[in-house]
């Protein structure tokens, strides 16, 4: 079989792992293993590697079972695994795209507020989606008016850090955060008289931040839980649903994001267990629907884009809610939830994907 070449592109730390088989998160035996389904052979390259003058790059290559670096051409496609916010990087990749190559999620960190922007204006989109403000100290006051809970979340944040929450408790409202931004010490304060704790006018003003209806969302063995799809395109360019599993909220804070604690399950598992009374193939096929028409939706705005892991909430009835769009999912939620054969084919699509471009 004749083999092409296919980049991955990483970002500086995972890639000086290669050799000593440190690469976090990302699994590169799930990359050859698919590539070869599609008769490529990946190259692990640096943005920084790539010199487009003399139309070479530095990769890692696997040779007798080791990783070696090699000088060869720029690959034609490139699937982007990194994540680049300097003005330099994004300049870079354009140079890269505009020479006719190919790098599909060349672009991957959306912010949350562009994201809801987008989707808002679509009719059929806007019923599933919780109202959503840019967060300023007004617009926190007149969201607590209407709302007895609501999230506050940075517009560029990941992984759950950052998330701060408002609920109304009795007669008093209480505002629940972690200090350090991450998965540990988190505290809950009461607020005077609705007066916003000084903690929250900080961040809010600090950087961007949505301020946004927190679903009451179902719940499993008394943790809320949202569902994590992985939509992606594959062989012949379109999208497709790769799989779900269900992230539930870590006893000790409402965050779901398996990075925060939270845990990974099957979602068969959870909703028969959370919603016994609707039927889970039905409540599915509703995810399944909306998530692809976020995709489809996102598609028009954002060139390039090839793979997005969505969450989505479910209410006690069983609507789906997006929550948020992830350009760059992590995929590991699969293996973690049990979900070896979904785990690998969050990597064989993109896999595909490149066999397709490459046809083209």
């Amino acid at each position: 079989m004749w083999f092409s070449y296919v980049g991955i592109l990483l970002n500086a730390a995972m890639h000086r792992g290669i050799p000593h088989g440190r690469t976090g998160q990302e699994s590169l035996a799930n990359y050859e293993e698919a590539a070869r389904i599609y008769g490529l052979l990946p190259c692990y390259i640096r943005l920084q590697d790539i010199n487009l003058d003399s139309g070479e790059c530095t990769a890692y290559l696997l040779r007798d079972n080791i990783y070696t670096l090699v000088r060869m051409p720029i690959p034609r496609v490139i699937h982007n695994r990194a994540i680049y916010l300097d003005a330099g990087s994004q300049h870079k990749i354009n140079s890269l795209l505009g020479h006719g190559y190919v790098i599909f999620n060349g672009f991957n960190r959306y912010g949350k507020d562009e994201i809801h922007q987008l989707l808002k204006n679509d009719p059929a989109l806007s019923p599933y989606l919780p109202e959503t403000k840019n967060a300023t100290s007004s617009s926190i006051s007149e969201m607590m008016r209407h709302y007895d809970d609501i999230i506050m979340k940075p517009c560029a944040g990941s992984i759950g850090r950052g998330i701060l929450r408002l609920h109304h408790a009795g007669s008093d409202w209480k505002l629940t955060y972690s200090p350090s931004g991450r998965s540990y010490g988190w505290r809950t304060v009461t607020l005077r008289q609705k007066n916003l704790p000084a903690v929250l006018r900080s961040r809010v003003s600090q950087v961007p931040y949505l301020v946004q209806e927190r679903i009451a969302l179902a719940e499993f063995r008394d943790r809320p839980y949202d569902l994590r799809v992985s939509v992606q395109r594959g062989i012949n360019g379109s999208w497709n649903i790769t799989g779900i599993y269900a992230k539930a909220a870590s006893s000790r804070t409402f965050v779901s994001n398996v990075a925060q604690g939270g845990k990974a399950l099957r979602v068969e598992t959870v909703l028969s267990e959370s919603l016994p009374d609707l039927s889970a193939e039905a409540v599915i096929a509703n995810v399944r629907k909306l998530a692809l028409r976020v995709a489809e939706k996102l598609e028009l705005n954002l060139p390039y884009a090839a793979d997005f892991g969505l969450d989505i909430g479910l209410s006690t009835a069983g609507k789906p809610y997006f929550i948020e769009c992830n350009g760059r999912d992590q995929r590991y939620g699969f293996c973690k939830a049990g979900l070896n054969e979904l785990w690998k084919e969050t990597y064989r699509q993109p896999m595909a994907y490149a066999r397709y471009l490459l046809g083209r």
